[in-house]
């Protein structure tokens, strides 16, 4: 896996540091939507909170990860799947389990378009789905 994580931080312009090999590598091994306090707990307190920050905002800068919605207080990351620096390309829906409280990324599911009334103008949109997910059924 390190050589993925280094030809994943290549692809997307970001230095090799420790930090951002780890925290790549952690996005890679869960596949899910994981908020900053679950990398940071996980990392063990290998780096602190404000390095975990600026990493994650470099990661969202250079297209690797996005912010989720969530229906809780905390923001959820996950990896990007088409993105550059220029542009975040999220039309997809977010499908958070009511069971284990994983929120995922489905990338083939697409939000539709909506038509907004005149002098409105889309920036973002999310869409998420809560429900049962099918390891918890």
């Amino acid at each position: 896996m390190e050589k993925e994580v280094q030809v994943i931080l290549k692809e997307h312009s970001l230095r090799q540091t420790n930090s951002r090999a780890d925290i790549v590598s952690f996005f890679l091994k869960h596949k899910k939507a994981i908020s900053h306090s679950d990398i940071e707990s996980q990392l063990g307190g290998k780096y602190d909170r404000v390095t975990i920050y600026r990493t994650l905002k470099s990661f969202i800068d250079k297209g690797l990860i996005h912010q989720v919605l969530d229906d809780g207080q905390s923001t959820l990351y996950a990896l990007c799947s088409d993105c550059t620096t220029l542009e975040h390309q999220h039309n997809h829906i977010h499908f958070k389990c009511l069971k284990c409280e994983e929120t995922v990324c489905l990338e083939g599911v697409t939000i539709p378009k909506v038509q907004l009334p005149e002098g409105f103008e889309v920036e973002d949109s999310n869409f998420l789905i809560t429900g049962v997910c099918r390891n918890c059924t």
